[in-house]
């Protein structure tokens, strides 16, 4: 694992102020991300870059308010969101191929290899990234570990998928009592295999739902937003008698539209897969999409295009 030798005194400083349970958890986190730091140096690192960002937002920006979301937008982003995006990326590719890895596995199995040779050859077949974890897998089993504790550390590291980890899990229980393996596997690989048919399907019926949050989400109602913004500043003016305070209606409007693209992304989480962790992904997209586009609906000069 790759140390920051530097970062080792504030490391231990922060070890004492964030609870070890905490720091279990995102070891195993970033172990799974396949990301080869340290928690609390990682967590030093997006910490420390979020400093940096928010410095440079408070020297050049006029707002001195969004220094403080600068801040966290990159330590969030750094310390979170990159690893559980590799986490996504890597559980959904091993989650597709992972079915036909057990039918590979089975059909070795019935050649009459050992359970150990069989994820040796599995290791060298093209399964994504399924074949890197196989390959680890392989080398911890040559290092003197038991096949059954490396697929047991197999298992953890996919943790987050709850059908990698139950289908390694039931795999072990079946292995370790001795049962006829080729067998459990197809039967495991054929369970997955409909697990994640209906999972599509669910995806699929779901498709309108998610395209209209993020329509009004990322698209309608942030450029709505800014043209209202521009209307606002365009009546501001001495002949009409109005003085709003544009800057604290803009920072508002910026606001709402982002804490909507977030709602919005959880809510298509929960639609799409049944759970808010699956949101994130959705709420950061369209956070982005919806800022952009505010931002640029209030630099267009709408009257130039014949609107006002």
């Amino acid at each position: 694992m790759a140390e920051i030798r530097f970062l080792h005194p504030l490391a231990e400083v922060l070890g004492k102020v964030i609870p070890k349970k905490w720091t279990r958890r995102y070891e195993l986190f970033l172990y799974s991300a396949g990301i080869s730091f340290l928690a609390l140096e990682f967590l030093l690192v997006s910490i420390l870059l979020g400093v940096l960002v928010a410095v440079v937002v408070f020297l050049i920006s006029p707002v001195k308010l969004y220094t403080l979301p600068a801040f966290f937008a990159m330590f969030l982003g750094i310390g979170w969101i990159y690893p559980y995006w590799k986490v996504t990326k890597k559980t959904e590719g091993m989650e597709n191929n992972i079915p036909d890895a057990f039918f590979y596995l089975a059909s070795s199995l019935r050649a009459g290899v050992s359970f150990s040779e069989a994820l040796e050859e599995a290791s060298t077949a093209r399964f994504g990234a399924l074949t890197d974890e196989f390959k680890r897998t392989v080398n911890e089993i040559k290092r003197g570990r038991s096949t059954y504790e490396a697929l047991k550390a197999f298992a953890l590291r996919n943790r987050r998928s709850i059908v990698i980890y139950r289908s390694t899990m039931i795999i072990l229980e079946a292995y370790e009592r001795g049962a006829p393996m080729a067998d459990v596997l197809v039967a495991v690989a054929n369970d997955v295999r409909e697990i994640l048919r209906i999972r599509k399907e669910r995806r699929a019926s779901t498709g309108m739902q998610a395209m209209f949050f993020i329509i009004a989400s990322g698209f309608l109602g942030p450029g709505i937003l800014g043209i209202v913004s521009q209307l606002m500043g365009s009546m501001n003016t001495p002949e009409i008698g109005l003085n709003l305070p544009m800057d604290a209606i803009y920072n508002i409007l910026l606001a709402f539209v982002g804490v909507q693209a977030i709602v919005s992304g959880l809510g298509i989480g929960i639609i799409r897969e049944g759970k808010f962790s699956a949101g994130f992904k959705y709420s950061a997209m369209l956070a982005i999409m919806g800022l952009l586009v505010f931002i640029v609906a209030t630099r267009v000069q709408i009257s130039g295009l014949g609107f006002i």
